[in-house]
């Protein structure tokens, strides 16, 4: 499956944003998706999965109450919608997905085996 991220930009704090990851290749129902962030300087961070479209949703701390994962399996596009936005939530974005993901690994970037090409979001304060 190849993944291609859009949508990021920059927004003041406070803002929303709404990243887009569209999947080719192979329908997204039966994979695990999610998206991580990176930040100058810091490592690969797990922002939010679900393991299968309508099962449960994952979010680090970090974005909980803010930030919602979500499919249209018609478009067979994932979506990160991202409100109340911080200066710390700036970052590059990748979505990621895997077929064969063990549930104990959502969180785990080296879990996912396929990855889109990032998006950066600026939150200026």
């Amino acid at each position: 499956v190849q993944l291609q991220a859009y949508g990021g930009g920059l927004v003041q704090a406070g803002g929303s944003l709404r990243l887009s990851c569209a999947a080719s290749g192979r329908t997204i129902t039966t994979y695990a998706m999610a998206w991580f962030r990176q930040a100058p300087g810091k490592e690969r961070e797990f922002v939010a999965a679900n393991r299968r479209s309508g099962q449960t949703e994952y979010y680090s701390d970090s974005v909980k109450g803010r930030f919602t994962i979500s499919r249209d399996n018609a478009k067979n596009t994932v979506y990160l919608q991202m409100n109340s936005l911080k200066p710390e939530d700036t970052a590059v974005y990748y979505c990621a997905a895997d077929r064969n993901l063990i549930l104990g690994n959502i969180r785990q970037s080296d879990a996912y085996a396929y990855w889109g090409q990032g998006t950066q979001v600026t939150v200026s304060s």
